[in-house]
């Protein structure tokens, strides 16, 4: 019976990929196909097709078939009848519908039947999105693709199934049809699929409602794509059973979650240990954990080999972090050869897995337009649900605070502040802090509480902290303490008594931080009965001191009419105003109301900033930190590879930060003949973000060529950019001396006086170079005009014989010679 499903798998693969020959149309049994073997396939058409030109990206096309086992419940069955050409690219499948689907004649009727060539046809823009529970542990995906204006669409099919862990993967099932009459067909999806048995996500023409605030005020909750409790369930009720080699790796992984929480280096090195133990035993979340442990060097040596053999098995089984990993090597051509092909294949379908680092990568890229065709409704669909995510795991205390120090500012203003505390600093606060500084103890307590400027989460220091200054009856401490019993810990347990009384003891004394925890006492009826007027009451007074709480929760109160009238334009304005503080959920509602049009005119690329804006501050932010650290400790190769890893992402810092040390030439994971051309990528792209330091350097790599041929006239134009957008005084002195030698633009002598003009008055440090450049920019002048009227100036050719091309250069030195030796002589005199 084995060998009997082997080779009708085999004939499958083989029929797939052989020429057809005329009258030659191949009829298959149902044949579960394993996620290995559509993988195979899938990277087998790859190779064969995709391109790798960045600019040139063609839609790899898969058909896959799959069908279910036969012992496993199902609603559908289908059967394909696969034709290709002979070049082994055009692949098409039409599928027909068996059981109470085909009996209806429901979906057959508006597909095409002739043939389609897919890779004559563009992917289009995803129109809406469907999603259903087949079977007891299998869910259906399927995505329409709005192609043209005629009402033509593209449907595509994708499954997931549980594995062994109880998590659901997604394994290739791409069917691609084609829909004549798009409106027609969706009302019959929404008649084949009662509310009841599938989720409908509107993408990009649709609007979506307002959200709803009744459970959860605080958040504006989307409510997309989630199972309910009866699912869930029934999810954990048909958990297969495991053998002793999962159950064995299982307990190893959750041994090694124990101990990383510990947060204890030794405890971390053992963990790692049976990380890599379950990882051997086929534990998919430990060989996940285990794989980016590999590509990062975070405490298993870095071995980029290793994780790609990881990621490669990973994204075999269906793994979205398999898959997020592979799309991550193919994008940077880290141990293969760069595809920008393939890692769109590879981060789409992470995405539709779920894995939040895929989402915000596409994000990203359809925002940017990078690989991709721009789309903003593209952006805003990944975005957001990274961003509710993010926002969801939002606690009382605000979350960590993300520090993103940037290298090259750090470099060229050595000596400045780059946000971090100095640990002499720290240890002199602590000092205060024992001698019975209140302030001190305040301060300390918050950094602790709170984390951030290079110190970790640490709540039992900041309530020790806490603690001391409250006895002090400092109502700061107070309110810190109340929200620490309000939301509780691992060292604080939650209760709302104790908060109530804290919060009490502070708001008596005016403070704000106080008041606004007795509204969200009243509001939520933690410890006290729910009261929506003592709410308002207590987050308008904090609200009128600037306390950032008090104004987002007024502005969640009037945004879902909690015992007040709804009123979106104050929720608007009371949003915004926390917005200005940096709360996290306040960037998130602000989003919410620009993507839905919510008492305000939509606004899709406001969306995606504010989006995108509260994505970035995800715990693996937490990488910014580890990077600089190893930056900082020599581990250059180790810090360039999670900042390559952000950057992708879509983290401008972290974009300029791989720029600078490509620049530097500090790293040696790439070839050098790829460093100035990788630099000019990642320039390019942080620049795009408004980074104008980036325009300025873009300006600079077309002028000298590196990484590119040298273009006078692109250099101009960057550096106009970053002269009329971003005031860079540095890009316009180069405009200046641009214009004053006639490079890439028509040399005029009165524009390079304007621009050196413009330069000094933006900048102060630029005076001085600007004075001696409008010095040297006289005396040619008036050498200039002598020339037009006396014959003797023309032996100044002979300046040109003797120092050169560069002459200039050794008149601007001279002319800094004498401006010191009078700087000098006018000192003396003054003392």
């Amino acid at each position: 019976m084995q060998e009997n499903e082997d080779t009708e798998k085999e004939e499958i693969v083989q029929t797939m990929t052989r020429p057809e020959e005329d009258g030659d149309q191949s009829e298959h049994s149902q044949v579960y196909q394993t996620s290995y073997m559509a993988e195979h396939q899938r990277r087998q058409q790859l190779e064969d097709g995709a391109t790798e030109d960045e600019n040139e990206l063609e839609t790899p096309q898969e058909n896959i078939e799959q069908t279910e086992e036969t012992n496993m419940e199902s609603e559908t069955q289908k059967s394909a009848d696969v034709y290709a050409d002979s070049d082994q690219q055009k692949i098409v499948a039409k599928e027909t519908y068996t059981d109470d689907i085909a009996n209806q004649g429901v979906l057959k009727q508006f597909f095409k039947e002739d043939p389609i060539d897919w890779n004559s046809v563009d992917l289009g823009e995803l129109h809406t999105v469907f999603r259903r529970k087949s079977g007891p542990s299998s869910k259906e995906t399927i995505l329409v693709y709005k192609i043209g204006n005629d009402g033509s669409s593209r449907v595509d099919k994708y499954i997931q199934k549980m594995d062994s862990d109880g998590e659901f993967r997604l394994q290739i099932d791409t069917n691609y049809e084609m829909v004549e009459n798009l409106d027609s067909f969706d009302e019959h999806m929404r008649a084949l699929y009662p509310p009841d048995m599938y989720e409908e996500d509107p993408v990009s023409h649709k609007q979506p409602k307002g959200p709803d605030t009744s459970e959860n005020p605080q958040v504006v909750d989307v409510g997309q794509g989630q199972l309910s409790e009866e699912e869930s369930r029934e999810e954990e009720d048909t958990e297969e059973e495991l053998t002793e080699e999962q159950i064995k790796g299982k307990e190893l992984f959750k041994e090694a979650e124990t101990l990383l929480k510990t947060g204890n280096t030794k405890d971390a090195k053992l963990a790692y240990e049976k990380l890599v133990e379950a990882s051997q035993l086929n534990n998919t979340k430990a060989m996940e954990t285990v794989s980016f442990a590999y590509l990062l060097g975070d405490h298993l040596g870095q071995d980029v080999q290793k994780a790609l053999e990881i990621f490669q098995h990973l994204a075999d089984i269906g793994s979205p972090k398999g898959q997020m990993g592979m799309g991550f090597l193919y994008s940077t051509g880290l141990a293969v050869n760069s595809s920008q092909a393939k890692a769109l294949v590879y981060f789409t379908f992470a995405a539709l897995g779920g894995d939040p680092w895929a989402q915000m990568t596409l994000g990203y890229r359809y925002w940017a337009g990078n690989a991709v065709e721009t789309s903003c409704e593209s952006a805003l669909t990944y975005y957001k649900k990274v961003a509710t995510k993010v926002a969801q795991g939002v606690t009382a205390s605000g979350g960590s605070i993300v520090q993103r120090i940037r290298l090259l500012d750090e470099a060229e203003n050595i000596g400045t502040g780059t946000g971090l505390l100095d640990d002499d600093l720290i240890q002199y606060y602590q000092f205060l802090a024992d001698k019975g500084d209140v302030q001190a103890q305040v301060g300390l307590g918050q950094l602790h509480y709170q984390g951030g400027r290079g110190v970790d989460i640490n709540h039992e220091r900041a309530l020790n902290y806490f603690l001391q200054a409250a006895e002090a009856g400092n109502a700061n401490a107070m309110a810190f303490l109340g929200k620490m019993y309000s939301e509780g810990s691992s060292v604080v347990p939650q209760n709302n008594d104790t908060a109530l009384r804290y919060y009490q003891k502070a708001a008596d004394k005016g403070n704000p931080i106080g008041q606004s925890g007795l509204g969200l006492l009243y509001l939520y009826g933690k410890g006290v009965d729910k009261d929506y007027d003592k709410a308002f009451k207590y987050f308008t007074l904090a609200a009128d001191q600037g306390w950032v709480d008090g104004q987002l929760q007024l502005g969640t109160m009037y945004f879902g009419g909690l015992g007040i009238r709804r009123d979106y334009k104050m929720a608007l304005k009371y949003f915004n105003l926390a917005s200005q503080s940096g709360h996290v959920l306040a960037f998130f509602n602000l989003a919410q109301m620009h993507a839905t049009g919510t008492g305000i005119l939509r606004a899709c690329h406001t969306a995606v900033e504010l989006f995108k804006n509260v994505a970035e501050r995800g715990k693996w932010a937490k990488m910014f930190m580890n990077a600089h650290n190893l930056y900082r400790e020599g581990h250059v190769n180790q810090a360039l590879m999670k900042y390559a890893l952000l950057a992708e992402l879509g983290y401008e810092v972290a974009q300029s930060n791989v720029a600078y040390m490509l620049d530097k030439g500090e790293s040696d994971m790439f070839d050098s003949s790829e460093i100035y051309s990788r630099a000019l990528l990642q320039w390019k792209r942080a620049a795009s973000q408004g980074y104008s330091i980036a325009r300025l350097k873009l300006g600079d790599y077309h002028y000298y060529g590196y990484g590119t041929e040298i273009d006078y006239e692109a250099a101009a134009s960057h550096y106009r950019l970053a002269s009329e957008q971003q005031h860079n005084a540095q890009a316009m002195f180069n405009l200046g001396y641009m214009h004053e030698r006639g490079l890439g633009m028509t040399q005029d002598m009165h524009l390079a006086k304007r621009f050196y003009d413009m330069a000094a008055e933006t900048s102060s440090d630029a005076q001085v170079p600007v004075t001696l450049a409008l010095t040297k920019l006289g005396i040619l002048y008036s050498v200039d005009i002598l020339k037009q009227n006396a014959d003797f100036w023309k032996h100044l050719d002979l300046v040109y014989m003797y120092l050169g091309p560069n002459w200039d250069l050794y008149v601007m030195t001279v002319l800094a010679v004498i401006l010191g030796f009078l700087i000098l002589i006018r000192r003396q005199r003054l003392l």
